[in-house]
């Protein structure tokens, strides 16, 4: 999970941002490839400094240890992903970017088992379930003229994190199963238990 490949870009107003901003990145790179060498449990914060070329002091202004910033990390890349097509305004009738998801996850999978194995699987999808169901309340809000009018936003809330739940279900099927199927595919198939839940039949294809 590359912090680089998923960070929004940053406005390039002050240069003192700009150098917390690679230095977090640098860190966050770093645990990620220690953490496809080596358990978890067996990585150092030295270790973490020596890959990135970071100093102590420096390290410990940003973060408390190595679990701070491994759930940093991730908060980060959950940040940007579960609220993407919000931000980016898209059109369809989608509350989640699965296909995204799904091509992002498909390409780390080795960090996947790593995180199984070292028990931090558990953090990420608690962290993951939070995310996605608050973007997913929202995008039922930006969408409110495909939800029923009697729907109150209780229901909502309660769909948005039942199919949150749902969503990473999907994903660790997927990944266990050797990713069977294209993350479009997968897409497709979450969409079309969404409008359902929540008592609409929408016969658009959900990925346009």
């Amino acid at each position: 999970m590359s912090r680089n490949a998923t960070k929004s870009p940053k406005p390039p107003s002050k240069k003192v941002d700009d150098r917390v901003v690679r230095t977090r990145d640098a860190l966050g790179d770093a645990l990620i490839e220690l953490m496809h060498e080596k358990p978890f449990e067996a990585i150092t914060v030295q270790h973490v400094l020596d890959r990135a070329g970071v100093s102590r002091s420096t390290f410990y202004t940003h973060y408390r240890d190595k679990d701070d910033l491994f759930l940093s990390d991730i908060e980060d890349f959950l940040e940007f992903m579960a609220f993407r097509l919000s931000r980016e305004g898209e059109k369809s009738h989608r509350v989640a970017p699965v296909r995204e998801l799904f091509a992002h996850v498909g390409e780390w999978r080795p960090l996947h088992r790593a995180l199984v194995d070292s028990g931090k699987i558990g953090d990420f999808m608690e962290l993951c379930q939070g995310y996605f169901a608050r973007a997913i309340e929202q995008r039922f809000a930006e969408l409110e003229p495909s939800r029923p009018p009697q729907s109150p936003r209780r229901h909502r809330t309660a769909t948005s994190q039942m199919l949150a739940g749902a969503l990473l279900s999907l994903l660790n099927w997927w990944l266990d199963r050797g990713m069977p199927n294209s993350p479009e595919e997968m897409d497709e198939l979450f969409h079309r238990m969404v409008w359902p839940s929540v008592g609409v039949e929408k016969r658009v294809r959900f990925g346009t």
